[in-house]
């Protein structure tokens, strides 16, 4: 891949568009569009703050059980970068109202035919300084 190929402004604006509105969906406990946001395949994986699933099917039924969050997030440093037309890395980090506790989430979204899809995610929660 050549430099040239790295973040086009279309695709990024594509991806930070669906980035959104998964954030939207997440905060509204819309299970069914968050298990649409990503790829339905044995491949798919997404590590949470203490949870794993390792396929799609476990996904659906982990978010069957969570409650819909009684907390607010903040998002910031938001970084969307885009690899080629069908490829992009999305970056946040992230303050919610019910913890002290600092956030950070990384996506990795693949064009499948015409859906952008997440493929990999992972939500982490840490202590940080003031």
């Amino acid at each position: 891949m050549d430099a040239k190929d790295i973040n086009h402004p279309e695709v990024v604006s594509e991806v930070t568009a669906v980035f959104l509105d998964y954030e939207s969906a997440l905060m509204a406990n819309d299970v069914e569009a968050l298990n649409d946001f990503f790829w339905d395949s044995a491949a798919t994986t997404r590590y949470g703050i203490a949870d794993k699933q390792l396929g799609h099917a476990a996904l659906v039924a982990y978010r069957q059980s969570v409650p819909a969050p009684d907390f607010t997030r903040t998002l910031h440093d938001v970084r969307i970068t885009a690899f080629g037309p069908d490829m992009a890395t999305a970056m946040c980090e992230f303050r919610r109202s019910d913890t002290h506790l600092h956030g950070f989430q990384t996506q990795t979204w693949v064009r499948l035919g015409s859906q952008w899809k997440i493929v990999s995610a992972h939500v982490s929660m840490i202590p940080m300084p003031s």
